[in-house]
């Protein structure tokens, strides 16, 4: 991997470490990097987009070619991905799941002539495992119990850890998994993955829950 010019793929979402990320991938920009990864086993990079399309869009009549690009604003912390399975039902059309692994922080991005973002970043440290605290280990629970739920109504969701798995008890994966599923506003989930306290996030995550069930009941 080198990390003077890891590809980006820029979304309006967050990936969080090991969050799943499902992709529909049809421009040639994309297409050329997912193959590339396919074949190597590279990682590319996830950073959200907080301004800008994540489709190219065609230019207007008039306007040169590639006006629109380098428009986009990127985040500065983002996640590395690893692809774990990729179809291709059709000629030009791709479906990836890929996997959040460790997160980075951007240094600098450059835009080649196709298209496709690349950066310089640094990589950040795992979190350090940190024990569930008493007062939120209700939280472990509650979260099984909404994805045994989902399940129920939806038949193929499955829950992200086998219970019992020692995950449940660790802060930083535990407030991951909430974040993706609350929600969120997208600065906001931004705002959760980059924090590097694993129990300040899962924290956060409380408050955002007792937030909402506020909101519910009025």
């Amino acid at each position: 991997m080198d990390l003077t010019a890891l590809p980006l793929f820029p979304l309006h979402t967050v990936l969080f470490p090991g969050g799943l990320l499902p992709l529909q991938i049809f421009e040639v920009r994309y297409l050329d990097l997912m193959k590339r990864c396919e074949q190597s086993g590279a990682p590319f990079g996830v950073v959200c987009l907080q301004s800008g399309h994540e489709v190219r869009r065609a230019p207007r009549p008039g306007e040169a070619e590639g006006a629109s690009s380098g428009t986009e604003t990127l985040a500065h912390i983002g996640t590395l991905a690893r692809l774990e399975h990729i179809e291709h039902p059709q000629p030009g059309l791709m479906l990836v799941q890929a996997r959040g692994t460790q997160r980075f922080k951007l240094d600098s991005t450059h835009l080649l002539p196709h298209g496709l973002w690349t950066g310089a970043i640094q990589l950040l440290p795992d979190d350090a495992p940190t024990a569930v605290p008493a007062e939120l280990a209700v939280l472990s629970q509650r979260l099984q119990d909404a994805f045994t739920a989902m399940a129920a109504r939806e038949g193929e969701q499955t829950l992200p850890a086998p219970p019992g798995d020692p995950r449940w008890q660790d802060a930083g994966w535990l407030s991951n998994r909430w974040a993706e599923c609350l929600p969120l506003p997208v600065a906001e989930r931004q705002r959760l993955m980059s924090l590097d306290n694993p129990l300040w996030r899962l924290e956060m995550v409380a408050e955002w829950l007792d937030r909402l069930s506020q909101n519910a009941g009025t």
